[in-house]
């Protein structure tokens, strides 16, 4: 019984890691689109994103079964059932990322001046940028216990937050709307979505690193702030 246990927990520990590589996959595509500066998404790189968000979703299926099952066949110790309810967690995490990802290919589409998503590259790039490690930092705190990693993550998504914030409210604030013609409107309203999708992606690496802090050290911090 024990053998098979411990089996059970590598396999979700191997599955896991499978997932997030799929993850990480959609975000390097998400940079990639990004940092071509164009709002037409190749359509190789599109066919990659939907096959990936379709296996992710299969897996996260998979997975949560597999979490279900080892608790109720193996009734795993404090620490292992930690880890593994963490895991649950974070893997729904990663599944919503995956969508918002697709959500941003959608709504770079219905971007029609290029001009004005130019304006505001610069932007989109860092905040995309940021999140990517974010999330990346955040899988990692998991995956090698890396309590450090999780408490960035958690940290930096409250400065990130206020600094786009900041930024967003200078840039929209030159924008009079009564100027532009309705493409260019429709246009600022779909990268608006865009940074708002982002900034969401940074929300769920913060999901991320409080399950991890959960798993390494059985602190349920959500809802409330770290301690300096």
């Amino acid at each position: 019984m024990a053998l098979q246990k411990d089996n059970a927990l590598n396999d979700i520990q191997t599955d896991f890691e499978t997932l997030a590589n799929l993850l990480m996959e959609q975000l390097d595509l998400l940079l990639q689109i990004i940092n071509s500066e164009e709002i037409v998404v190749a359509d190789d790189v599109l066919k990659k994103i939907e096959q990936n968000e379709r296996e992710i979703d299969k897996r996260e299926v998979k997975l949560s079964n597999k979490i279900v099952n080892t608790i109720v066949l193996y009734h795993p110790v404090a620490s292992d059932l930690r880890r593994i309810i963490a895991c649950y967690r974070i893997i729904l995490n990663l599944e919503r990322i995956s969508d918002l990802v697709i959500n941003i290919t959608k709504f770079i589409k219905k971007i029609k001046k290029p001009d004005v998503y130019l304006k505001l590259h610069e932007l989109l790039l860092s905040m995309t940028e940021m999140s990517v490690k974010m999330v990346q930092k955040a899988v990692l705190s998991y995956v090698n216990n890396d309590i450090e990693f999780a408490h960035w993550t958690v940290k930096n998504d409250e400065i990130f937050e206020e600094y786009n914030h900041k930024l967003l409210k200078k840039i929209f604030a030159k924008i009079n709307t009564a100027e532009y013609d309705k493409q260019t409107i429709m246009s600022i309203i779909n990268i608006k979505e865009m940074m708002s999708t982002i900034e969401r992606i940074a929300d769920h690496s913060t999901n991320i690193a409080e399950a991890a802090i959960y798993s390494i050290e059985g602190k349920d911090i959500r809802h409330i702030k770290l301690e300096e």
